[in-house]
């Protein structure tokens, strides 16, 4: 279920805080892409047990945030 290897703490920290203020950034700008984005930061380290996947998914999803580009 849950676990709680202080790697997997970290990067729930790290990541869930950049989430939430991409996902603030996109609702306040009205940017979909942004918000998904940090929605996918928030949630998806729950999901991966394994710490090398988790941080690579991790640096995957904010390199997509900063290259992201609504039209």
């Amino acid at each position: 279920m849950l676990n709680l290897n202080p790697y997997n703490i970290l990067a729930g920290l790290i990541f869930g805080t950049i989430g939430w203020g991409a996902f603030s950034f996109g609702r306040k700008l009205e940017r979909t892409k942004p918000r998904l984005i940090g929605a996918a930061l928030m949630v998806y380290p729950y999901l991966f047990k394994n710490p090398y996947l988790l941080w690579g998914a991790g640096v995957v999803l904010i390199i997509l945030l900063c290259f992201h580009h609504d039209s």
